[in-house]
């Protein structure tokens, strides 16, 4: 069964990133530079604008970025018992049959 967080990389909480960020890594410095780094903006049409949502994505540090903040989901699935492998915002998850996938679904 294949996921894909739709649009994950553009809607991730910008401040609730940082939290769980903070959590991890306690390091003033360092949750500055990714602070900077995810409010880097983008340029439109020759125009910055500012981010205040979301991860540059394609960008160096989204994966781990995108770990950090998909880790609950990822201990949720591990304690239904679940297989699965995920990569940023991309999951399969192994089931036994159609009926075991619409359970997981709903």
């Amino acid at each position: 069964m294949d996921i894909d967080l739709e649009k994950f990389f553009d809607t991730v909480p910008q401040d609730r990133l940082m939290s769980l960020v903070h959590n991890i890594i306690q390091d003033g410095d360092t949750e500055s530079l990714i602070r900077r780094y995810l409010h880097s903006g983008v340029v439109i049409n020759g125009q910055r604008h500012k981010t205040l949502v979301g991860t540059p994505q394609g960008g160096n540090l989204s994966p781990l970025l995108s770990n950090i903040t998909l880790n609950e989901l990822d201990k949720e699935l591990e304690n239904r018992g679940l297989r699965f492998v995920r990569y940023a915002d991309d999951c399969v998850i192994t089931v036994g049959s159609e009926a075991s996938a619409k359970r997981i679904m709903y």
